[in-house]
């Protein structure tokens, strides 16, 4: 009789799931006692599932975990129908910590975009302090990748902001040397697809809601101990001013008019002060994930108006966005 039941449910509301997860909801939602293999077995008897054949052992050097919880964390960016056509496709940022196997941060995003990642990065720096170092891919995000680049400061946005941090980013040279993150990307396009299914979360805010139950559960069932129980994360300084480390920041040089260009618009400073102190002077120009602009001379702002926004002709987008 249970096998019977397990059956029923397995066609009626797992066709499609793995067995481990599969016998995960069998045992903890319906308290069906079957071991993973009886299930793996009905699910094969039943037409379900395939057994997998074994792959091509690839061989790759071994590489040690860290030691302490935070001292280096994989960051990386999956983009996935999550939503299975009940929203449009979207991209899920992925922060993992290498010495436990703990998911740290998750977050539904439209695209691996600068600002996306500050906004997760806020997150995770709100919740835990500051990881010693974050392992990524080689996106533009995070590494200046065009060659002989005749302008700019040699680091992107993203990696100037944790330098500011004081937090280390380091780039993989391939996708198997931060294979933790990679393999977790694997596992949550199957595990968190199909439980946001059975809650009928169609979209990025709710998914994003979900996300701190899903992150609790998967850590329970996977993440395993650091060799040191000290937390290897720093916490915020006064000075870790997160609204304004985490913009976009580029350099400008006032006119004689004291006018600025940014981003094809033309921002005119309004000061009491004699005009001639601030003519040709550099300004730091921050733009936040709002896309509120802020002028700044010294560390101090300062006011502007609009003076003229250019025409745009068409763009070309990366395909990312």
């Amino acid at each position: 009789p249970v096998e019977k039941q397990a059956i029923v449910w397995l066609h009626k509301r797992y066709p499609d799931f793995g067995p481990t997860l599969a016998h995960e909801k069998l045992t903890e939602t319906h308290h069906l006692e079957l071991s993973v293999e009886t299930v793996r077995r009905l699910m094969i008897r039943e037409g379900l599932w395939k057994p997998h054949h074994a792959k091509k052992l690839v061989i790759h050097p071994l590489r040690d975990r860290r030691a302490r919880l935070g001292e280096l964390v994989q960051i990386d960016g999956s983009p996935y129908d999550w939503f299975e056509g009940r929203a449009p496709a979207c991209t899920l940022l992925v922060w993992i910590d290498d010495a436990t196997g703990r998911l740290m941060e998750l977050w539904f995003a439209k695209a691996e975009t600068t600002f996306s990642y500050f906004e997760a990065t806020e997150h995770y720096l709100l919740h835990y302090g500051k990881p010693r170092a974050l392992y990524s891919d080689k996106l533009s995000v995070f590494r200046v990748n065009l060659p002989n680049a005749l302008s700019g400061t040699g680091t992107t946005q993203f990696t100037r902001a944790m330098y500011q941090l004081d937090i280390e980013v380091i780039c993989a040279n391939s996708p198997q040397a931060k294979g933790r993150v990679e393999r977790v990307n694997q596992t949550l396009q199957d595990r968190l697809v199909k439980e946001m299914r059975l809650r009928g979360i169609s979209g990025m805010t709710q998914g994003n809601a979900y996300l701190p139950e899903f992150i609790t559960d998967f850590n329970a069932r996977f993440a395993v101990g650091a060799r040191d129980p000290h937390d290897a994360h720093r916490p915020l300084r006064p000075q870790d001013d997160l609204a304004r480390i985490l913009t976009v920041q580029e350099i400008r040089v006032l006119s004689k008019n004291l006018t600025l260009n940014y981003n094809k618009v033309i921002y005119q400073i309004q000061t009491a002060r004699p005009t001639y102190a601030l003519r040709r002077a550099e300004v730091i120009v921050r733009e936040n994930r709002h896309g509120e602009i802020a002028i700044e001379y010294k560390s101090k702002a300062l006011p502007y108006t609009i003076y003229h926004q250019q025409l745009r002709q068409a763009e070309v987008v990366p395909s990312k966005q």
